[in-house]
């Protein structure tokens, strides 16, 4: 079995895993990237039909390790706007009290977020991690051990014997790691499908997303190029069955009925995906020697679209903690180091995790109370300037 001697390693390739090694590049640290997948698939992603909302901060952080610089700027889509509607879109009587909207009044050429595929973000972040010599990628192994001391932390795959100093799991919100590190974990089964998809539409997008809350599903529009978005539909698990077994022409009348024709006619780029949609909190994010960054520490329920921008600050606050602790001499993975990642971690993560669930349950709820309880929302939402400025200073963010 070949022996490997390093500071991190890092179980998980994806793109959280990758931005954290990335953001440890410049830290002379020996690191190690530990996946099932092979070589080819990690540099050669394949289109999943996911696009990803990112925020200001995210761009930032992308930037600040010379990624965000490396995309085309044709794969790059502004949202200059945001609308969160409530009700059935063909019985609406009047969509202006039953809509959220959110804005750049104080910058109108500005952009609320931006839009970028997430195989195109996963190629970004590989074709940086490569040209780094103190990073390595070690392909098609499965942790099949793990046992961690006072000083380190030792994890034994299929043919390989690592020795390091922390561990870092990046391996999803279904995380085999979590799990072998004891750390217990709250599951959420929303008991839904996302189908996603591209589509041409005749009319224009105006590069606004859109959240479609309808009675008995959710339907949204993300702005990519000029008549085209990536449309997102949850519904329950047999609703999805039937709209994948639908033919091209089928399924395109039914997108354009759940979102009242007001795309004009719409014809698909690519197939429907399905994705079940479930959450996950975990208990604890760290360990002895060993640390939870992404969805294996939270994964959200998409509809806030925190998911990727929630994984890349885990990312960017374990690894800023550790350059600093390094440059200082002091231990990596030291008990106190780790505590502070958590903590600032869960400060974070888990009100946003929480009011998401919150407004998933509300949502999704046909009794006649929820129903009234989102109309109030919505309107008080639309009056309430202080809550609109806050949710746009959380997007706009740069540091």
């Amino acid at each position: 079995m070949d022996k490997k001697k390093l500071d991190i390693a890092i179980i998980g390739a994806g793109p959280t895993g990758l931005s954290f090694a990335l953001s440890l590049a410049q830290s002379g640290l020996k690191i190690a990237l530990i996946d099932k997948q092979s070589i080819e698939n990690i540099a050669q992603p394949q289109f999943d039909g996911r696009d990803i909302a990112m925020t200001h901060l995210s761009k930032t952080i992308l930037s600040e390790l010379g990624v965000w610089q490396t995309f085309p700027a044709d794969v790059i889509h502004p949202i200059k706007e945001a609308k969160v509607i409530n009700g059935d879109l063909n019985t609406l009587s009047n969509e202006s009290t039953s809509t959220l909207e959110f804005d750049r009044s104080d910058d109108p050429n500005a952009s609320l977020g931006y839009l970028v595929a997430n195989y195109q973000i996963r190629q970004a972040l590989y074709n940086q991690v490569k040209t780094q010599p103190n990073i390595s990628l070690i392909c098609e192994q499965k942790v099949k051990k793990l046992h961690t001391n006072q000083d380190t932390c030792l994890i034994e795959s299929d043919d390989v014997l690592i020795e390091c100093k922390l561990l870092v799991s990046s391996d999803s919100r279904f995380s085999e790691t979590r799990r072998m590190m004891g750390l217990s974990a709250k599951m959420k089964d929303y008991g839904k499908v996302m189908l996603v998809c591209n589509m041409k539409h005749e009319g224009s997008h105006n590069n606004t997303a859109q959240e479609c809350f309808q009675y008995d599903k959710t339907c949204a529009i993300l702005p990519l190029a000029e008549n085209t978005s990536s449309i997102v539909i949850t519904v329950n698990a047999s609703e999805s069955e039937r709209l994948l077994a639908l033919g091209d022409m089928a399924f395109c009348a039914e997108a354009q009925s759940m979102l009242n024709h007001r795309l004009g006619k719409m014809t698909l780029i690519s197939k429907p995906i399905a994705y079940p949609l479930v959450g996950v909190m975990s208990d604890r994010f760290i360990s002895q020697n060993f640390a939870l960054i992404g969805d294996a520490a939270v994964g959200m329920h998409p509809v806030t679209a925190h998911g990727f921008n929630l994984g890349l600050r885990s990312a960017d606050t374990l690894a800023q903690l550790i350059i600093k602790a390094h440059s200082k001499g002091k231990n990596i993975a030291s008990k106190r180091l780790l505590h502070e990642y958590e903590a600032r971690h869960k400060l974070l993560s888990k009100p946003l995790y929480d009011a998401t669930n919150t407004i998933v349950t509300l949502y999704t709820n046909k009794a006649p109370l929820a129903k009234a309880v989102r109309k109030i929302g919505i309107r008080l939402g639309n009056k309430v300037l202080p809550f609109k400025r806050l949710v746009t200073h959380r997007l706009t963010q740069v540091r």
